[in-house]
């Protein structure tokens, strides 16, 4: 009986073991290992890896929280220190995240301090209208439609895939997946200046006129603040990146339509 115990208790403390080696194993053989974060410092910081192939809804907020405090602390965004403009837009951003298709992550809503028409969001619910934004649109319905677009972005998960696709083709993977600090820092790169996909795009609008009417809003809203920025003697920055203005109506209007009559 004592020696049955002993064996248990050997492959007990022989099977957490056997699952690292076998890691580490992956790690030095694999071709990539040239690019890989060495197996000892992998070792030392243990959860300090994030694999962003299967990245929990846990760990994705984590790290948006800290692509948030990055971008506060390193002075690269200033907040809006304005209560009352700071709890309207969280009140309509909470109402839209209430009825997108991932209403069961925390958002958080904030206001940047800059004067350029811009809004963006990073992974974990994190989202972002600037100053310059707020005092572009004309309603709250157009402010809504600006928020759900985000939304859906993050609904869709869209940033994690940004990063992994980037992580990848600068070879920044290893077996093990990204170093945390790296995949906080790749974050706040993509999220300050780096286009989505043209798909990515379009899904986000699809998915925000969706988010709009379930939550009360007018969809045709999305389409008004389009030609508005579109007609400005210089439109936003942003438009640059992102497909035409003209495309983007288009298939807001077919959408819209075949939503309305369903």
């Amino acid at each position: 009986m004592l020696n049955y115990l002993n064996k248990m208790k050997y492959r007990h403390f022989s099977y957490p073991l056997l699952s690292l080696l076998m890691t580490f194993g992956i790690i030095t053989g694999s071709p990539e290992a040239s690019l890989a974060i060495p197996w000892l410092e992998l070792l030392l910081r243990g959860a300090q890896v994030v694999q962003l192939y299967s990245i929990s809804e846990e760990e994705e907020i984590q790290l948006g929280k800290q692509i948030n405090q990055q971008l506060i602390s390193s002075g690269q965004i200033q907040l809006y220190s304005n209560q009352k403009t700071n709890r309207y837009v969280n009140q309509i951003g909470q109402r839209l995240a209430a009825n997108s298709t991932r209403p069961n992550i925390p958002y958080t809503f904030q206001v940047v301090r800059d004067s350029s028409i811009n809004a963006f969001a990073t992974a974990g619910g994190y989202v972002y209208v600037t100053t310059g934004l707020l005092g572009a649109v004309d309603n709250e319905a157009q402010l809504a439609a600006v928020l759900a677009h985000e939304i859906a972005h993050i609904a869709s998960r869209h940033s994690i895939e940004q990063m992994r696709q980037t992580a990848i083709t600068r070879g920044l993977v290893s077996a093990a997946g990204l170093d945390r600090s790296t995949a906080v820092q790749l974050g706040v790169e993509l999220a300050l200046q780096r286009p989505r996909s043209r798909e990515d795009e379009y899904e986000a609008d699809r998915r925000g006129i969706e988010t709009l009417a379930r939550a009360g809003y007018d969809q045709r809203a999305m389409i008004a603040f389009l030609q508005k920025l579109r007609n400005q003697p210089t439109p936003p920055t942003f438009l640059s990146t992102h497909p035409a203005p003209d495309d983007r109506i288009s298939a807001l209007r077919r959408a819209i339509s075949r939503s309305n009559s369903r």
